[in-house]
């Protein structure tokens, strides 16, 4: 599927007039760096300006290209595909009025003109797809930086607002697909695809329902043996389901047996869009954390919210070694709290957190570390920032630097060095509660 995600050339069918869907995607793929061929197609010709570049919409596709995305009215998709189906590899189809509004014979006549050419399909019914590492942006949603994260979802919108949270989560993506109704390609392939794609880290997926459940457990446990797969689940409950089946067409099933499916294949779920994004984080990050855990922080109370997650969720709060204990003891205030969690108190500077990070890094007890701050105001947010990345440790070390704009310049600064910042010390657990997991 390289055609779709890293495609040398890209058609898009639709009407260029500003603010229509394919005019939209038209400025995202210009927009978003995409240096392959790019045609325009509407029966009506003439030009339409993008970004500062003009170009002449062609009346037909009368040239291959790998990929054409169709924004048009859904009753003429299939003769469409009949039309350029010997000139391209895919098509992503963002028209909605097919099975998720009962017109399943639509449906059905795009899938049988789109494989009478070998044409695989996206969609219908979908926001399109982005390929972040070769700057294709074959979608309508906001653009995102390039990361580790592939987003697979079942609906259009949950996506658009997954990026656009992305993004202020500092997340970076592989690639982004929303396929609709599923008539061709569905979650299973694009499991398949993405646990093979070498810019891919982590993959997240959310599902409501799907149509061939033993492939699916199949594909699930063949990518989540290769990398981790975060599952957010919709159409839990009987009227979820029932909400599920109007939205895209799809069976939401019993939610027992997903459940049970997840487990047996190795992927994560989550409850909600938060934990999605913390779990993601995380796993961009390490590829994994050890159940034993300690917590270094400036502030008293944090740290024992942290500490009460952490247990809560099955993680062990390490016990130190005495020799750690002692070494700690050795160049901290008298007042500081040497047993887990361990209190720096609130003038904690450069030189203490960094020091205290190696100490307890060395410690064999300890498998992973949860560094928290609280900035004072005469303490800049950047400065334990910068002990933090500056600290020589090779355990998987999660930060939560709270709270707002005292610690915004920190943020950025372990952004910078690929430390990503859980905003809150439950988050911050919950992270490391992913990781044990793989």
């Amino acid at each position: 599927m390289d055609f779709f995600f890293y495609p040398s050339s890209v058609a898009v069918f639709g009407s260029f007039k500003e603010g229509a869907i394919a005019y939209e995607i038209l400025r995202n793929i210009v927009e978003g760096g995409f240096d392959g061929k790019i045609v325009p197609v509407n029966p009506k010709g003439g030009t339409v300006e993008v970004a500062g570049r003009t170009f002449k919409i062609s009346g037909k596709l009368e040239k291959p290209v790998d990929t054409a995305i169709i924004a048009i009215p859904s009753k003429f998709v299939p003769s469409l595909i009949d039309e350029i189906g010997p000139l391209i590899k895919g098509a992503v189809v963002i028209s909605a009025g097919f099975s998720e509004v009962g017109n399943e014979e639509l449906e059905r006549e795009l899938v049988e003109k789109a494989r009478k050419h070998g044409v695989r399909v996206i969609g219908p019914n979908c926001a399109g797809i982005f390929g972040v590492h070769g700057k294709f942006f074959g979608s309508f949603e906001v653009r995102v930086n390039p990361g580790g994260l592939a987003l697979i979802t079942q609906s259009g919108a949950f996506g658009g607002a997954a990026l656009a949270m992305g993004n202020d989560e500092g997340i970076g993506f592989s690639a982004f697909v929303s396929y609709g109704n599923a008539s061709d390609l569905n979650e299973s392939d694009f499991l398949e695809y993405f646990a093979d794609d070498s810019n891919t880290k982590v993959i997240a997926l959310y599902i409501e329902g799907v149509k061939n459940g033993r492939r699916f457990l199949s594909a699930l446990r063949y990518a989540s043996e290769k990398k981790p797969v975060i599952i957010l689940k919709a159409g839990k409950s009987a009227s979820g389901a029932k909400a599920a089946a109007s939205h895209t067409g799809s069976l939401a099933g019993s939610y027992e047996i997903y459940c049970a499916a997840f487990k047996q294949a190795g992927a994560i779920e989550v409850e909600e869009m938060e934990e999605l994004f913390d779990a993601a984080k995380a796993f961009e990050m390490y590829p994994r954390a050890g159940k034993r855990v300690a917590v270094i922080t400036n502030s008293g109370g944090p740290g024992v919210l942290a500490t009460d997650k952490l247990e809560r969720l099955g993680i062990e709060i390490a016990k130190l070694s005495d020799e750690t204990v002692e070494e700690l003891r050795s160049f901290l205030p008298p007042q500081c709290s040497v047993r887990n969690p361990i209190d720096l108190i609130a003038d904690a500077d450069y030189e203490r957190y960094k020091r205290t990070i190696e100490v307890v890094c060395k410690d064999k007890n300890v498998d992973s570390l949860l560094v928290i701050c609280v900035p004072p105001i005469f303490i800049p947010s950047e400065e334990i920032a910068r002990a933090v990345v500056n600290a020589e440790c090779g355990k998987p070390i999660v930060v939560n630097f709270m709270a707002g704009e005292l610690v915004r310049d920190g943020v950025e600064l372990l952004e910078g060095h690929g430390i990503k910042n859980f905003p809150t010390p439950e988050r911050a657990a919950r992270a490391l509660k992913w990781l044990s997991l793989r």
